[in-house]
């Protein structure tokens, strides 16, 4: 019998966000770093400073080095990086899961290098190590988790992108062999991987999974992709001609394969976010650096207000986007101990647990990669005209930046899938989303009841302006699926809008979470620039839930029930105005002062 993971009623359910507020206290913050922890950072940082970044553009030319990134994977794993997250039973570290969060923002400060790692520790070991039976674990965990073979995840084909149900590789039972034919492509690590996850279809329709050993005759490599950006990983077309495996490598049961794709998905999604949030601080800190030294009109560009906004929104939207990956890497990591106390398998506890947060994975995936997206952006335009050519490093981070908003699943596919997988959850009774959404249309027709709330309160503001965003999903969000019923996954642009909406709403909300709960430990005056940021990006946040809040009603709804939510819309929108201009200034001259990232 599967246990009950949510047998513990204080523990935030996956999208319970929506409907109910966490306490400062119960989040974790990357300020709260055990010593433990720290080490494994700067261990980490300062591997990558004397071995990877130094070597970036070599990496970058992989097909004059294909060696490179095969020998610094080894280095890693002797640091034993690459079983960070493997338990020890299988020649692993078994760290816990917000100590894999702090190792995977650093890594991800490493470009194409990090695409490598990701795809070894993350899609080609999970699956054997979630779904694998205990004889797959013994034979191919410890030689993954020491870097003596390299995995590679077979997934896409081209007829099946997202649509990845649709393969068809084939597989077919001879004996005591599978045979499997077909093709997939852009599979990362393919040029030196030992060891191949691949998916294909028993029967035809039966999706299931395998484990391939690299020099399986019939399996055989296309050449490298030649691609726009992160050319430093191997890319390659893999063909499966009668290529025969034993029988015993069937990972999973047969006609399961969907559970191992989505389910491993879920951890890549978030560590996704964690590695791009590594990747816009170190962008930021590329930026700032230029900014300073790079000198117009007999004065640093740094001091002109027009750079200085720019450099303080990306620390804004990374600072925030920091509070909501920390708090989500805690989400899981209790669940994980929750389940292991009561008696689940620690990789099986891992994999419920990702999957309990599998709407809060979804929002980070897209939050993390959209908000390297602007910091990379943006640190092309403070470079001007030098920031377009390869000569300097913007060029490539530009470049980099660009696939994390299509790799584990596209940004559209993951605004539908959290707005999908909340709605599920409501009809199966897991979340009580329409008993709110019922109040608040009462709420609407009665008069504001402001109560004797105490104003004074940290944060009282911020806190009711959240409370109220909530509610402008809420109202939307029920509104729509009494509209459209069963239809309402067919609503993508609907979806997308109320998507957006809770994306803001987590990530504000995260960000002034942790700034209280820093108050309590520092003060308030040691804390005035994060409280600037919160205040910042709650200002701008609450402009853009209005506007996606409004796309979506008016299309749905009309006369006086339009009327009534955009009323609505409006009230739950509402926060005092922020000078968001002095904000920024003091965001950047804190920044430029230190010439890093501030945080």
């Amino acid at each position: 019998m599967k246990p009950d993971i949510n047998a513990n009623a204080n523990t935030m359910k996956g999208g319970e966000f929506l409907i109910r507020a966490q306490d400062a206290q119960d989040v974790f913050i990357p300020e709260e770093l055990n010593e433990e922890q720290k080490m494994f950072r700067d261990m980490t940082t300062e591997f990558s400073k004397a071995n990877i970044w130094p070597q970036i553009p070599e990496i970058d030319k992989q097909k004059d080095h294909p060696e490179l990134v095969p020998q610094l994977l080894d280095q890693v794993a002797e640091l034993g990086l690459l079983g960070a997250g493997v338990p020890e039973e299988y020649g692993g570290m078994g760290v816990d899961f917000n100590t894999e969060t702090v190792l995977s923002e650093e890594l991800g400060k490493t470009q194409s290098f990090g695409v490598a790692v990701a795809a070894h520790t993350g899609i080609g070991t999970l699956p054997i190590l979630y779904f694998g039976t205990e004889e797959q674990k013994k034979k191919y965990l410890p030689d993954l988790a020491t870097g003596k073979r390299k995995a590679s995840y077979c997934l896409t084909e081209p007829g099946s992108g997202s649509d990845a149900l649709a393969a068809r590789t084939k597989a077919v039972l001879d004996g005591n062999e599978w045979v499997l034919n077909g093709q997939k492509m852009w599979i990362t690590n393919a040029g030196f991987a030992d060891l191949f996850i691949v998916f294909a279809k028993v029967d035809g329709e039966l999706f299931s999974c395998f484990i391939v050993e690299k020099n399986t005759p019939g399996l055989t490599l296309g050449d490298e992709e030649v691609k726009l950006g992160i050319k430093g990983s191997s890319t390659r077309q893999v063909f499966f001609e009668n290529v025969r495996i034993p029988k015993e490598n069937l990972l999973g049961e047969i006609g399961k394969g969907h559970k191992i794709a989505f389910n491993v998905l879920n951890i890549g999604r978030f560590k996704l976010c964690a590695m791009v949030m590594g990747g816009s601080k170190k962008t930021i800190d590329i930026a700032v650096n230029y900014a300073n030294e790079r000198h117009q009109f007999g004065v640093p560009i740094s001091s002109f207000g027009a750079i200085r906004h720019k450099l303080a929104e990306m620390v804004v939207r990374t600072f925030a986007t920091e509070s909501a990956t920390y708090r989500v890497s805690d989400l899981i990591t209790d669940k994980i101990n929750e389940l292991a106390e009561q008696g689940v398998p620690k990789a099986q506890a891992k994999l419920q647990a990702a999957e309990e947060y599998n709407i809060e994975c979804a929002i980070l995936k897209v939050l993390g990669s959209e908000t390297l997206d602007y910091v990379v952006d943006e640190a092309v335009q403070t470079f001007g005209g030098t920031g377009y050519s390869e000569d300097y490093p913007v060029a490539r981070i530009y470049r980099d930046s660009r696939i994390n908003r299509i790799f584990e699943g596209t940004n559209e596919i993951n605004r539908m899938l959290a707005v999908g997988q909340m709605m599920k959850k409501a009809m199966k009774g897991e979340l009580d989303l329409m008993g709110p959404a019922m109040k608040i249309t009462e709420e609407l027709m009665s008069i504001p009841d402001f109560g004797d709330e105490d104003e004074t309160s940290l944060f009282h503001a911020e806190k009711k302006a959240i409370e109220n965003a909530k509610k402008a999903i809420l109202m939307a969000a029920g509104a729509a699926a009494q509209k459209y019923m069963m239809e309402l996954e067919n609503q993508q642009e609907v979806l997308m809008n109320l998507a957006d909406m809770a994306i803001d709403v987590f990530t504000a909300e995260s960000a002034m979470l942790r700034t209280e709960k820093l108050i309590s430990k520092r003060g308030t005056e040691a804390c005035e620039l994060e409280m600037m940021c919160v205040k910042t990006y709650l200002s701008d946040a609450l402009e853009r839930i209005h506007m996606a809040g409004k796309h979506a009603v008016c299309c749905f709804a009309e006369g006086d029930e339009l009327r009534m939510m955009l009323i609505g819309l409006k009230r739950f929108t509402k926060y005092d105005p922020v000078n968001t201009i002095a904000a920024r200034q003091a965001i950047a001259e804190k920044m430029i002062a230190k010439n890093a990232y501030p945080f």
